[in-house]
């Protein structure tokens, strides 16, 4: 992992998930966030009296949040309490929301630490042999089918730009006739893939569903690796969103699942780098003309020009 990922804690990964939690897991979850050293002091049955729930439920909410169980839990909280603590002030410092008073220093800096949290957190959850495993099966794929929904449909659109410039035949719906139409006639040879920060969009599951009937290999990128979306996937790629501030809109969300899209574009041009750089540089030859090209000092002398353009003219003698 790079440092960035080092530093993700166990809190990071108890407020990635939190939205999405049952009841009974979200009260093991306000447990530690306000004691994230409780593990260390307490047996996995105390923790459970502690949050008025169950062994078992505790044993869930480890594996929800990245751990094999609890023993691992405590091994990721001793690890944080061995690099300084764990970054449950540093998320309350961030806020969650923006009150009409707050000095736009203070909005500028908690939007920039909660797209940064967003991100690392991706970034520490993601599994790069499924990612791997994606890129290999979109390359041998005859076709790659992208739904999203509502702001998913974007980050799937933005997919298929980015793909489709290198090759790979690849359509996005975000109108479920239309794409239960394309999931339809897939086959075995296809990908399809469904993005939803939730997992829970009916429409990308339905659409996912359809495909995977039809015999395509089927992808979930989801903050939610519990949900329908998840479940019904052969392969999930977590793209993490922390309760954030403008909860739904929120844009670290969708920076997340570009963050995954990215990868997997850079995976798949280096699993074929001949014909990625091939068709880049057509790409680019073919848009060139329409740039104007750069001169020196071109802008210092517009500016220059303006400003002369723009001077008071002397009034003239009389």
């Amino acid at each position: 992992m790079t440092g960035a990922a080092k530093t993700f804690s166990v809190v990071d990964r108890i407020v990635t998930y939190q939205s999405q939690m049952p009841v009974t897991m979200a009260k093991i979850a306000a447990v530690l966030i306000a004691d994230p050293r409780a593990p260390l002091a307490l047996s996995i049955t105390e923790l459970a009296k502690r949050a008025g729930t169950s062994a078992a439920t505790v044993t869930r909410f480890c594996r929800l949040i990245g751990y094999a169980g609890f023993s691992d839990l405590r091994v990721g909280i001793a690890e944080d309490v061995g690099r300084g603590g764990s970054q449950a002030a540093w998320i309350a410092d961030i806020g969650r929301s923006f009150g009409p008073d707050d000095p736009p220093e203070d909005i500028r800096d908690a939007l920039f630490n909660t797209h940064m949290l967003s991100l690392q957190t991706t970034a520490g959850l993601i599994d790069i042999p499924t990612a791997v495993r994606v890129a290999k099966a979109i390359v041998a794929s005859r076709h790659l089918d992208v739904y999203g929904v509502g702001g998913s449909a974007l980050t799937a659109l933005e997919t298929e730009a980015r793909l489709y410039r290198i090759g790979i035949g690849v359509h996005a719906w975000s109108e479920i006739h239309d794409g239960l139409t394309s999931a339809a006639i897939l086959d075995q040879h296809c990908v399809a893939i469904g993005i939803s920060n939730t997992g829970r969009t009916e429409e990308t599951i339905q659409m996912l569903a359809v495909a995977k009937a039809a015999g395509a290999y089927t992808v979930a990128i989801t903050a939610n690796p519990t949900s329908p979306l998840a479940k019904l996937a052969h392969d999930v790629l977590i793209a993490a969103s922390p309760n954030g501030y403008l909860q739904p809109a929120d844009l670290s969300a969708r920076h997340c699942q570009l963050f995954v899209v990215d990868l997997l574009y850079l995976l798949i041009a280096q699993l074929d780098y001949d014909r990625t750089t091939r068709l880049l540089a057509a790409s680019g030859a073919a848009v060139a003309p329409r740039r104007r090209p750069f001169r020196r000092g071109a802008f210092s002398q517009s500016a220059a020009g303006l400003a002369v353009a723009e001077r008071p003219k002397e009034p003239s003698a009389l």
